[in-house]
């Protein structure tokens, strides 16, 4: 999903122009993108290149996507060939500030997004390259296994029941009466898992968090862009929208030990990512609703099929005692 973008003629101009003054890049044209989910994201043509340009406006999201740069630069330098290069601005930064927003640059990757189980083969190979790449220090988020993202979500559903005169949080609110029953049991099993996973916390790596739905192939080569959110977490933070599929699960346990990293996925860390990314989700629209009126988008999240799929899998994982 992308955000549609609307811009006037003096807000272009300033862009062009600011581009051309932070990062000496002297625009032919400017069109959208059509690729990401936080801010703006733009196609930038010069003479002889194209950029990737891209304006986060989200205040929550901010820090999160300034604070990658510097481990898509890490890998690029440590020979990751396969993610977006960060363009630097003149005075050698790795982001700059255009209005409210956090705007970096970044090559052009020109190509098809495309996500099918037959590209699962080629995406835990390459995640499997930065795997070991892992170095600390980074100041990315680092998983906690915490209830929080269930807690989000009620204390959303408050505000909603609060403001009854608003057409569409009205409509969210009967949806999430309706899910009511679900919501309750999903955050039980999450505080539970949680809880779990908190006695351990071996194993972190640089996760992704959605390289399936960034996974993208131009002229016989394959890409994962988008490391906006690139987060030190267990192994699981990426495998766990394929769980409820045991040929996906060996093909990933299968993949790390061809590439020689000694760990098995666990069943209760998978249980706790599709709980924890249910509500998170969740909560990222909940959170959106403010801005416009996304409750169909909402409606698709409950009718979807791939998080039941998740939810039914983890309702299945026995909680260790």
């Amino acid at each position: 999903m992308y955000n549609k973008i609307h811009r006037d003629s003096e807000y272009m101009s300033g862009l062009k122009n600011f581009l051309c003054e932070k990062y000496n890049i002297n625009a032919i044209s400017i069109t959208p993108a059509k690729r990401g989910y936080y801010g703006e994201t733009w196609r930038v043509e010069t003479i002889g290149n194209t950029y990737f340009v891209k304006l986060d406006y989200f205040p929550r999201h901010q820090k999160i996507f300034q604070n990658s740069l510097p481990v898509v630069e890490y890998l690029c330098n440590s020979g990751i060939d396969f993610i977006n290069n960060v363009i630097k601005t003149c005075d050698g930064g790795l982001y700059s500030h255009f209005n409210s927003a956090v705007l970096a640059v970044f090559d052009w990757i020109d190509g098809e997004n495309i996500e099918t189980n037959c590209t699962k083969t080629l995406e835990y190979q390459m995640l499997c390259e930065v795997y070991p790449l892992t170095e600390q220090g980074f100041d990315i988020p680092a998983m906690e296994f915490l209830s929080h993202a269930a807690t989000r979500v009620y204390s959303q559903w408050e505000g909603l029941k609060n403001v009854p005169q608003n057409k569409a949080y009205g409509a969210v609110n009967a949806m999430l009466e309706a899910q009511s029953k679900q919501l309750s049991h999903c955050a039980l099993r999450l505080s539970w898992f949680a809880a779990c996973c908190q006695k351990d916390k071996s194993h972190f790596y640089f996760t992704h968090g959605d390289a399936g739905g960034n996974f993208f192939v131009s002229k016989g080569r394959n890409y994962i862009v988008d490391w906006d959110e690139v987060m030190y977490a267990p192994l699981e933070r990426d495998a766990w929208v394929m769980c409820c599929h045991d040929w996906a699960v060996e093909l990933f346990n299968n993949t790390l030990m061809e590439n020689n990293i000694e760990y098995t996925l666990r069943p209760e860390r998978l249980a706790f990512y599709c709980y924890h990314m249910f509500f998170h989700y969740l909560g990222e629209f909940l959170e959106d609703l403010t801005l416009h009126d996304n409750s169909e988008r909402i409606a698709e999240y409950f009718n979807d099929g791939w998080i039941d799929r998740s939810i039914r899998f983890a309702d299945g994982v026995g909680f260790p005692m």
